[in-house]
């Protein structure tokens, strides 16, 4: 469980709040697969946006909170907790009523959940490439500075090498752009994962069992991610597609993860631009 100390947070107040309060964005995969759990779990919190379009995140209020600049961050009753996955799990142990994480079956979860996770700039590749264009140097370099600067740089007292990280994939970015070769290695890992996934819904109605689990809510949101992208899911994981979709529209996903209007007017824009160009993520996929 990644829960910050004292020292890691700068903006004191959070340490004084009673209650449950999510700092997040609307199209944010890692707020997304929160929100849902909160919906399914029927958790009252208080919302808190954190506009990533507009860098909220590398503000020194944010940073202060979290020293990441990642979203979401769940503060509870003076507590903040940091990493989604790490943030799912303690709403399941705190808030039993509905459980997502299957009796007996926690270590097998938490070794999936990571799994997934390790997937996670590998989705921002692909999602930079095939959504919104998003120009040459996607974060300026007075936000990277911001981004570096501010925070207190530590987790749980010690120094966080996860920021370079951040910082490396943004400075790739706007020096290089997404590759073609990079494309070609983030679909290949998403591809293994998927076919994996394929295999275990031959035999069962959800990823471990009948019933709905952290790990199908976490994958759900992957999928949707990956087919705004133009990942060919029904082609190439038929059993994957047929699982989840019914999730994807039933009422406590839908509602966190819709496209607004003008935002899936510039994907469809993208998208045709790309198919004329023969530029998909298929076409350069090799799918």
């Amino acid at each position: 469980m990644v829960q910050l100390i004292e020292s890691d947070i700068q903006t004191k107040e959070v340490l004084d709040w009673k209650g449950l309060h999510l700092f997040h964005f609307a199209s944010s995969s890692c707020s997304q697969k929160t929100r849902v759990s909160l919906n399914l779990k029927n958790i009252n919190w208080h919302s808190h946006l954190v506009d990533l379009g507009a860098s909220e995140n590398c503000t020194e209020y944010y940073l202060g909170i979290n020293p990441r600049g990642l979203v979401p961050t769940l503060v509870h009753d003076g507590e903040v907790h940091i990493e989604s996955n790490d943030i799912l799990t303690l709403l399941d142990e705190r808030f039993p009523n509905v459980r997502l994480i299957p009796s007996g079956m926690e270590d097998q979860v938490a070794v999936l959940l990571h799994h997934e996770d390790d997937l996670h700039l590998d989705l921002r590749t692909l999602t930079f490439r095939f959504t919104q264009p998003r120009g040459k140097e996607p974060r300026s370099k007075k936000t990277l500075k911001n981004y570096r600067e501010r925070g207190s740089g530590t987790v749980r007292g010690e120094r966080d090498a996860h920021k370079n990280i951040e910082i490396k994939f943004w400075e790739t970015a706007a020096d290089t752009g997404i590759t073609d070769e990079a494309v070609r290695v983030s679909t290949g890992r998403f591809k293994a994962a998927l076919d994996e996934l394929n295999e275990q819904l031959q035999s069962s109605k959800n990823l471990l069992g009948d019933d709905i689990t952290l790990l199908d809510i976490a994958w759900v949101i992957y999928v949707n991610r990956l087919v705004h992208c133009g990942y060919p899911l029904e082609r190439l994981h038929p059993n994957v597609n047929d699982w989840f979709w019914p999730l994807r529209n039933s009422q406590d996903f839908d509602r966190e993860m819709h496209v607004p209007p003008e935002v899936q007017k510039a994907v469809d824009k993208r998208h045709e631009e790309q198919r004329k160009l023969g530029t998909t993520l298929a076409d350069v996929a090799g799918l």
